[in-house]
């Protein structure tokens, strides 16, 4: 399958410290790939690199075939789109979260708002649209922010660790329906979790990086096994 973001020989140091050497990764298109590994590993250090955030000290980035050569390219930038753990939300409402981010890109202010509606009400906090976002709950707050990445059509979205603060029933409904839409809108996703429980959810592949290398990579059911799944004994990088 041909991959939407792909690297080679990527290295990233900071402060004399290597923090990773990615020989080789590919993101299949429209494919939601999770990245787990100890702490520690570089796992969100990759995450921003690859959103070109946070530039590689060398290497090559591929985005759709194309070589991303050095710097943060706008115009790639605003293919993407991510989600953190804390939903990072603006001081005004929820409705202008969205809108806001859609307007600097140049959206019409009517094309916005319908696609603001539309995000919201697909993510069930329609409702909530002219609240202010610092008065969300744990859970409308990251759906607030999903709703957001969604509304920008990206082609890659970027999870780092979007449901750690969630409790339970909270991060469950919203893994179902995450998941569900991902399958739905064929979104390449790199989704870089602790938890391997969140995996089978959303994820078709699973990449393990421990010591700033992939050190493994294959489908949910080779990386974990069945037995893992069902009993929850999981460090794949031990193995």
């Amino acid at each position: 399958m041909k991959p939407m973001l792909a690297v080679e020989n990527l290295c990233l140091n900071l402060s004399g410290r290597e923090i990773f050497h990615i020989e080789r990764l590919a993101l299949p298109k429209g494919q939601v790939t999770a990245l787990v590994g100890p702490n520690g590993s570089g796992k969100s250090s990759l995450l921003l690199t690859l959103a070109l955030l946070q530039p590689a000290t060398s290497g090559t980035i591929y985005f759709d075939g194309a070589v991303i050569n050095g710097g943060s390219p706008l115009g790639i930038r605003r293919r993407m789109a991510l989600v953190f753990q804390e939903a990072l939300l603006l001081d005004t409402t929820v409705h202008r979260n969205l809108t806001i981010p859609l307007r600097i890109r140049g959206v019409a202010y009517a094309e916005a708002a319908v696609k603001a509606e539309r995000w919201l009400n697909r993510f069930e906090i329609g409702h909530l649209a002219r609240r202010k976002a610092r008065q969300l709950s744990g859970g409308e707050a990251q759906r607030a922010s999903l709703a957001r990445a969604f509304a920008m059509e990206p082609e890659v979205l970027f999870l780092d660790e979007p449901f750690t603060a969630l409790d339970y029933p909270t991060r469950k409904a919203l893994l179902n329906d995450l998941g569900q839409l991902l399958k739905d809108m064929n979104i390449t996703t790199l989704f870089v979790t602790h938890d391997y429980a969140e995996i089978p959810f959303l994820a078709s592949e699973v990449a393990v990086l421990n010591g700033g290398r992939i050190v493994k990579y294959g489908t949910v059911r080779e990386i974990l096994g069945v037995e893992v799944l069902q009993r929850g004994i999981w460090a794949p990088w031990e193995t």
